[in-house]
């Protein structure tokens, strides 16, 4: 689901029906967030903090603990993708709930039009440019506008 239209200057990529039909898909309450990190390598973690915030704009947030060994990555990215599991993905869970580099070893994981790593797996992914980050006490609230949904 994607498109391009113009409201008052500013591109709108998801209108907010197909925001709400995504965030439907988010049942099991986990998601896998990705982005590129600071040295050019790709970053990922699980995340069960994930919310829509707004329809109109498309905005959903999400926290990333200040204690991620990726936290440096996590506090300059300027987009992220947030993959909503499917019952049964615990493997993906297991990969990304590990501490350190290699969550991507072995595995393709090819840019979407943010720039940030698509994982092949089944579920709802919502591509975002971050807008905003918020001080959380020992977390970090990202706030990112959705600019595609990808389901499968």
């Amino acid at each position: 689901m994607s498109l391009s239209s113009t409201d008052g200057g500013r591109i709108v990529t998801v209108r907010p029906e197909e925001l709400r039909e995504g965030m439907q898909a988010w049942k099991t309450g986990t998601t896998i967030v990705t982005a590129m990190g600071v040295h050019g390598e790709p970053v990922g973690l699980v995340c069960n903090s994930f919310t829509s915030v707004s329809l109109d704009p498309p905005l959903v947030s999400w926290c990333v603990d200040r204690k991620s060994s990726s936290i440096e990555s996590w506090s300059t990215i300027d987009a992220f993708s947030v993959h909503i599991l499917k019952e049964g993905q615990q493997e993906w869970i297991t990969r990304f709930a590990k501490r350190g580099a290699g969550k991507f070893r072995g595995i393709e994981a090819p840019r979407t039009s943010v720039g940030s790593p698509a994982l092949d797996l089944a579920g709802t992914r919502m591509d975002c440019v971050l807008t905003k980050r918020y001080d959380g006490g020992d977390h970090l609230i990202m706030l990112g506008e959705v600019h595609t949904i990808e389901n499968r």
